[in-house]
């Protein structure tokens, strides 16, 4: 399949697509500049909705129909009806640096992962709804894409500079991840490991960073397939639509198309022969 290109704002980063159920429009963030975009594929109208310049390294959607941040700093905020609103002036522990990547999971905590700086190792948080905040992993090279398997009993998780998936056990009741094991290890090769979802039928979809693709592996681990992109930095994927037949798949490197090419950072659209399912909603602070 050749993908489609949706939208072209030029993102440094394009990356944390999540589909908005209700307003049933997709959002995407360019995390470096920290503007936050949305497209309705309706209409076929795409916009900036948030230009903080703050980094955003991720977001997700709450169960009340507004937006959960996380920027720079550890800071975590929800933006509703255009008002920003903030929950966590900063972590200190992640000052000077941001998150980047995350998850909400069934019982609306969030999964969220930081970016390494200088010799400070990236970490995976989770977030409880109630604000309180749980260092669960440290030595993280580069805290990335996370997905949860059809049974709810496992989640992947992406350590991108170690070009490792790995899969946990997951407790949905204390939201405790545990016996950590490899699930894939692409070639360095390859490109590198970057944002992921799990389709309809627990297939998991890596985008691939200076890989121009993205991956389609089985729940055994073995590769079944791959979308091919225009554009070398491909950061992230996931499923939207009425039907979530639609694959959406952001692109980095705008700032640098006469190397990267002139769709780099865009927004692109696929659609695979396996559709997705509807990712969780957050509800921090509701």
């Amino acid at each position: 399949m050749t993908p489609e290109l949706i939208a072209d704002y030029g993102c440094i980063c394009g990356e944390g697509p999540v589909w908005h159920p209700t307003e049933q429009r997709l959002y995407w963030v360019d995390i470096v500049p920290g503007r936050i975009y949305r497209y309705d594929p309706a209409s076929g109208v795409h916009e900036m909705c948030l230009d903080d310049g703050r980094a955003i390294g991720g977001l997700t959607i709450q169960a009340d129909g507004g937006l959960a941040l996380f920027m720079a700093d550890g800071a975590v905020g929800t933006w509703c009806d255009g008002k920003l609103t903030t929950l966590i002036e900063d972590i200190p522990a992640e000052r000077g640096g941001r998150f980047n990547d995350v998850i909400a999971d069934p019982r609306g905590r969030v999964f969220c992962g930081t970016m390494p700086v200088d010799d400070r190792p990236g970490r995976l948080y989770r977030l409880d709804t109630d604000g309180t905040l749980t260092q669960l992993l440290d030595g993280v090279t580069c805290s990335n894409g996370m997905g949860f398997t059809p049974d709810g009993a496992a989640m992947y998780y992406t350590d991108s500079f170690k070009h490792e998936i790995y899969l946990f056990d997951y407790d949905v009741e204390t939201g405790g991840i545990s016996n950590r094991r490899i699930f894939a290890s692409p070639a360095k090769d390859d490109g590198i490991p970057d944002g992921l979802t799990v389709d309809a039928e627990g297939g998991i979809w890596s985008a691939r960073w200076d890989g121009s693709c993205a991956v389609r592996y089985n729940p055994d681990g073995s590769e079944d397939q791959q979308i091919a992109l225009p554009v070398p930095k491909v950061s992230s994927v996931t499923f939207g639509g009425r039907d979530y037949r639609e694959m959406y798949i952001t692109t980095a490197g705008g700032d640098q198309k006469d190397t990267d090419g002139q769709a780099a950072g865009g927004l692109f659209r696929a659609r695979p022969d396996i559709g997705g399912v509807p990712e969780f909603l957050s509800r921090i602070g509701l």
